[in-house]
C-alpha cells in the first residue's frame, strides 16, 4: 500500500474540511442559486413562449401580419392615417461590422404613421457619420432620416449629449403614445455569440437580465439600447427629465429608471420587444473585460439619495450571489481532485482523511448547473424563434453555433470577475468609455478627459472603429432591394404635415 505524500495529505484534508457544516451551506447554497436562476428562466420562456403562441394563432385564423399587430384591422388605412407622428433618436459612435444591417432594419421600419430618423454623431470624424450619410442617401426618396452633429459632452456621457440633441432636433408634432400612463416602454437583447469566450461572457452577463424584460408587462428594469417615452416628456422636462440626464448622467438608462420609481411612473417591457444582437467576431476577452468595468460602474452614479441605496444593495446583491455561485465550483474542484488522487494511487480509505461525502455535493451541484443551462437554452431557444418569427424576411437565427461547454465557463468566469470589477469601479470611480476618461462624484461626472492617444480603437460589443480620417468614408456595402421595397409601401404619407 503507498504511502500518503504530502501534497495529497494536504489536499484530502482541505477536501474533507470542505464538508463542515459551512461549506457544506455555500455548496448548497450555489445550487440553490443554480436552480433560482433555472425558475427564472423557465418564467421568462413561458412569458415569450405565450406570445408565440398567440402570433402562430393569429396567422391560422387569417391575421398573416399577427407579429405586426393583434388585430389585422390596425393595418387599415383609416387606422393608419390616424397613427401620430414618431421621432428615433439613434446616438452613434463608431462603425462596425454589424451597424449597417441594424440601421437599414431601423429606416424599414414597417410603421404607418409619419416617422423621422435622427441619427447623432459627435463630429464628422466619426466614422459613424460618412457610413450612415451613405446609407440614407440610398433612401433619401424614401423615408425622412438626418444626421446632425452634437459636437462634444461637457457636463454628461457623450452618448446622454447625443441624445438629448437629437430630441432638441426632433419633429414639433412628433409624440407618443395612446397610453399615457406609461413613462417608458423598453425592452432587451438577445446576444448572439460570436465564438470567443469574451463574446460568450457577455452573453451569460446578459441571460440573468433578461428576466426582468420578460414579464409581458410592468417591470423595473430599462435598457438604454432601446427606450420609447413621450415627446413633450422631454420638452416640458416633466419629471427633471433632461436636466437629470444633462447635469452629471452617465448611464441614461439607470438615471431614467431612478426618475421613474421617486415619482411613481410605469415602465413596460412588451413581451415581443426583444432584439437580437450579434457580437463582434473578434471580441477579445479584454474587451469584455472593458464591458464589465463600464457595466460596474454604472452602479456608482446616482440622482438621488435613494437612488445612491438602490445601487447600493444592488452592488451588495450582485456581489455575493456572483462569488456565491462560483464558490461551490472552486470547492468541487478539491473534492473531485481528491477523489481522482485516492484512485490513482490506490490509497485505502482508512489511512487517508479523505470522506466521500465531498462527491455527493458534486453531484447535487452538477445536477442543479445541468437544470441551470438546460433551462437557459430552453430560453435562448425560444427567444430565437420569436426573432425569426417577427422578422420573417431577415436570416434565420440559430442555436447551432452555440458552445454550451463555453457557456458554462463563461458562467463561472463573469461571476468571478464581477465582484472584482465592481470593487474597481467603486474606488476608482472613473472609467474609459470609448476613449473618454469620466470621473464621479456624487454620483454624477465632474470632469471629462478626451484623448485619441491612449484611448482605445474599438468599442467594446460590436467592434466598432472609434476613429477615422476626416472625409473619408468606411467601405461598406449597401444592398437591400428588399429593405428599399419595404421602405417605399412603410412610408406613402411621409411628408405629411
Amino acid at each position: 500500500m503507498p504511502s500518503l505524500d504530502s501534497p495529497d495529505l494536504f489536499l484530502f484534508s482541505l477536501s474533507r474540511s470542505l464538508c463542515s457544516p459551512f461549506a457544506i451551506f455555500v455548496q448548497i447554497q450555489g445550487c440553490v442559486i443554480c436552480l433560482l436562476l433555472a425558475l427564472g428562466w423557465a418564467l421568462a420562456a413561458y412569458v415569450r413562449n405565450r406570445e408565440i403562441k398567440r402570433i402562430k394563432d393569429g396567422m391560422q385564423n387569417g391575421n398573416s401580419f399577427s407579429f405586426l399587430c393583434h388585430d389585422i384591422n390596425e393595418l387599415e388605412h383609416s387606422s393608419q392615417v390616424n397613427l401620430p407622428r414618431v421621432t428615433v433618436v439613434l446616438p452613434l459612435k463608431g462603425f462596425g461590422e454589424h451597424n449597417l444591417h441594424n440601421w437599414r432594419s431601423q429606416i424599414t421600419s414597417l410603421y404607418g404613421g409619419p416617422l423621422e430618423f435622427v441619427f447623432v454623431v459627435e463630429s464628422t470624424e466619426d466614422p459613424a457619420y460618412h457610413a450612415v450619410s451613405r446609407l440614407i442617401s440610398n433612401f433619401e426618396d424614401d423615408v425622412d432620416a438626418k444626421v446632425i452633429i452634437a459636437g462634444l459632452s461637457t457636463t454628461c456621457s457623450q452618448k446622454i449629449h447625443n441624445q438629448l440633441f437629437g430630441v432638441e432636433k426632433m419633429h414639433k408634432s412628433s409624440k407618443w403614445k395612446k397610453n399615457p400612463e406609461i413613462f417608458i416602454q423598453t425592452g432587451y437583447p438577445l446576444d448572439l455569440p460570436s465564438g470567443s469566450l469574451g463574446s460568450y461572457c457577455i452573453y451569460e452577463y446578459h441571460m440573468p437580465c433578461s428576466m426582468g424584460f420578460a414579464t409581458g408587462g410592468k417591470t423595473f428594469f430599462l435598457w438604454g439600447g432601446c427606450m420609447m417615452m413621450h415627446a413633450d416628456d422631454f420638452r416640458l422636462d416633466r419629471y427633471g427629465v433632461v436636466s437629470g440626464l444633462r447635469d452629471g448622467g452617465y448611464s441614461d438608462d439607470m438615471t431614467l429608471a431612478a426618475i421613474a420609481e421617486a415619482h411613481k411612473r410605469l415602465i413596460t417591457s412588451p413581451p415581443v420587444a426583444v432584439f437580437p444582437h450579434p457580437l463582434a467576431s473578434d471580441l477579445t476577452f479584454p474587451r469584455y473585460w472593458n464591458y464589465l468595468r463600464k457595466q460596474t460602474f454604472v452602479l456608482e452614479s446616482y440622482t438621488t439619495k435613494v437612488n445612491w441605496i438602490m445601487n447600493r444593495a444592488l452592488f451588495t446583491t450582485h456581489f455575493y450571489l456572483s462569488w456565491g455561485f462560483v464558490a461551490p465550483y472552486v470547492m468541487g474542484v478539491f473534492h473531485i481532485a481528491a477523489a481522482l488522487r485516492v484512485h490513482i494511487k490506490g490509497y485505502s480509505l482508512e489511512e487517508t482523511t479523505y470522506t466521500s461525502d465531498g462527491l455527493y455535493l458534486v453531484s447535487f451541484l452538477a445536477i442543479c448547473t445541468l437544470i441551470e443551462l438546460l433551462s437557459m437554452w430552453n430560453l435562448t431557444r425560444i427567444e430565437v424563434q420569436l426573432c425569426n418569427i417577427l422578422s420573417p424576411e431577415a436570416p434565420r437565427l440559430s442555436l447551432a453555433s452555440y458552445n454550451w461547454c463555453l457557456v458554462f465557463i463563461a458562467m463561472v468566469v463573469d461571476n468571478f470577475l464581477y465582484p472584482i470589477s465592481a470593487i474597481r469601479s467603486h474606488f476608482s470611480q472613473c472609467i474609459n468609455w470609448s476613449g473618454i476618461w469620466y470621473h464621479l462624484k456624487d454620483g454624477k461626472i465632474s470632469k471629462i478627459e478626451r484623448t485619441q492617444v491612449t484611448g482605445p480603437v474599438f468599442t467594446d460589443l460590436g467592434g466598432k472603429h472609434l476613429y477615422g480620417k476626416k472625409g473619408a468614408p468606411p467601405k461598406v456595402s449597401l444592398r437591400g432591394s428588399l429593405a428599399r421595397t419595404l421602405a417605399r409601401w412603410r412610408q406613402p404619407k411621409k411628408f405629411d404635415n
